[in-house]
């Protein structure tokens, strides 16, 4: 007896992949979001202004303090961890900046985030890969997103183990892929110190 039938993984093969096309997109769109809102709240925490710094870390805690379901309701996913990388730069860098009475936006896109970026690579691909393999989540509000969209075949055929074999499979390339990429950034970064 045959467990997998590879005759029907074939035949759902097209409807998977169209629904994999979400997930990707779901995923770039939640990290393009993440990169950028988390690197303006990671400033704005650090700012000396009290009514600036004061709501941001307030927001940052409520993300951080919630389960992924709830943030899914009200937010798309935010803020990779830019602190560590920001507290990582020198100090004197910051006295250096400061001292040369730059304005704080040059300082920051000259001097500051290219230092601050190397040592938060690791951790950004870590946090792109696991949005990847939380997308699933997405189906609690109705998003059709590939593994959704196995267990709506499955339930259809009343066969699942192959959409979810399938899925499976998908997520370890998809992750294994992005991985290798952000080790190759990570190097490509390391050169050109």
């Amino acid at each position: 007896m045959n467990f997998f039938d590879w005759e029907f993984a074939w035949e759902i093969l097209p409807r998977l992949l169209d629904a994999s096309l979400k997930t990707i997109g779901i995923t770039i769109a939640g990290f393009s979001i993440a990169i950028v809102l988390g690197l303006f709240l990671a400033v704005g925490r650090r700012s000396r202004h009290r009514w600036l710094s004061w709501p941001m870390t307030g927001l940052i805690e409520f993300v951080r303090s919630t389960p992924l379901l709830i943030q899914v309701y009200f937010l798309f996913f935010v803020l990779p961890n830019y602190r560590a990388g920001l507290d990582a730069v020198p100090r004197a860098q910051w006295e250096a900046v400061t001292a040369l009475n730059m304005k704080p936006l040059n300082a920051y896109r000259k001097v500051i985030l290219p230092q601050a970026l190397r040592p938060i690579l690791p951790a950004l691909g870590n946090y792109m890969i696991s949005m990847l393999k939380d997308t699933p989540v997405l189906s609690a509000i109705t998003v059709v997103e590939i593994m959704q969209r196995a267990k709506n075949i499955g339930s259809e055929h009343f066969r699942y183990l192959e959409p979810i074999t399938m899925v499976g499979l998908f997520f370890l390339i998809l992750s294994l892929g992005l991985a290798w990429f952000v080790r190759r950034l990570e190097n490509r970064m390391e050169l050109a110190r």
